[in-house]
């Protein structure tokens, strides 16, 4: 007890570094990565500022770029020319996501590509899926073969994971069963395995063009109360198969991202557009200073259990963090 125990002592400046808990380093960051099939130029997205929705013969740059800051993962979002009710466009061998990879392997071969198994941004109606007879609800069980074939299409173009991200019911066995019979039992799965229905993914649907027509995603996505569910799906995804778990989004759900770290698995944690947007926003107006709240934020994901943190602001989180 004091005058004794003086914690200050350990808070003196040259000392502070040395006995900091909790490290943060380019090497946990994942970009996120828009590429639209689209546009000859980089489209700024309005609601990410800094951000952009990237044409499919820039992407090798990009992530040149991001790979020479200290980058080394990225995860890539697709926006194709054409859309229809079933997603088919996200299992074609030539579609944005598989060239988008191919490119980068060639170019980048080093950096670790993940590729987001969703279909959102390839459904007319903006689903993640193939919806029930009535189009009010997404089908699960038909959902899950096309998941499979986009799995597929994504290792078969070469990515090095595949993360499915629509929180359907059998996702990751449904997956890994595919994989291993086409041959790719060496390509892991990064599941996206406790997914809340959140307010935060409104500028992630505009840059993904992934605004869904009808009804919402409450009968897939989590309900933001629930913490021992949130355990059970990332549990179940676990005994799947899964080789990495995920909770998104990250910031609000710390709790949950300390509990499911007892899983063993690695975990990894999506800073979504909505806290992007949200820290931007604040430093923009002067309210906040940018760099320390990133940094903050990034620190406070790691310390709850994280082992990746994908966040829009990795290259700048990347270079602050050399600055250090």
């Amino acid at each position: 007890m004091f005058p004794e125990t003086r914690l200050r002592r350990l808070r003196k400046r040259k000392i502070q570094p040395l006995v900091r808990e909790t490290q943060v380093l380019a090497t946990d960051l994942i970009a996120p990565l828009f590429i639209d099939e689209t546009l000859r130029e980089p489209s700024p997205i309005s609601s990410m500022p800094g951000q952009f929705r990237i044409p499919p013969d820039g992407i090798a740059g990009v992530v040149r770029r991001l790979y020479d800051a200290g980058i080394r993962g990225v995860i890539l979002f697709g926006i194709p020319k054409t859309k229809d009710s079933t997603g088919s466009s996200a299992h074609t061998k030539g579609g944005v996501i598989q060239n988008a990879v191919q490119s980068i392997r060639m170019e980048v071969p080093e950096m670790m590509i993940i590729t987001d198994v969703c279909a959102c941004e390839y459904t007319d109606h903006g689903h993640c899926g193939i919806l029930t007879d009535d189009g009010m609800d997404l089908d699960n069980d038909q959902s899950l073969a096309l998941m499979a074939d986009i799995a597929i299409s994504h290792a078969e173009a070469g990515a090095d994971c595949v993360a499915p991200s629509c929180m359907l019911d059998g996702q990751v066995k449904a997956i890994r069963e595919a994989l291993d019979a086409q041959g790719f039992s060496e390509t892991p799965i990064l599941s996206y395995s406790t997914k809340f229905s959140s307010s935060l993914y409104g500028p992630f649907r505009e840059a993904a063009d992934s605004c869904y027509s009808c009804g919402d995603r409450t009968t897939y996505q989590m309900d933001p109360a629930n913490a021992r569910e949130a355990f059970r799906e990332s549990r179940i995804d676990s005994e799947e198969g899964a080789d990495i778990l995920m909770v998104k989004p990250a910031g609000l759900y710390l709790d949950i991202l300390k509990e499911i770290r007892s899983l063993g698995l690695p975990v990894a944690a999506y800073q979504v557009s909505g806290e992007y947007a949200m820290i931007k926003a604040a430093a923009m107006n002067g309210w906040i200073d940018e760099k320390k709240v990133v940094l903050e934020s990034l620190t406070c994901i790691k310390r709850a259990g994280a082992d990746l943190i994908i966040t829009y602001f990795a290259e700048d989180a990347a270079r602050w963090l050399h600055e250090k």
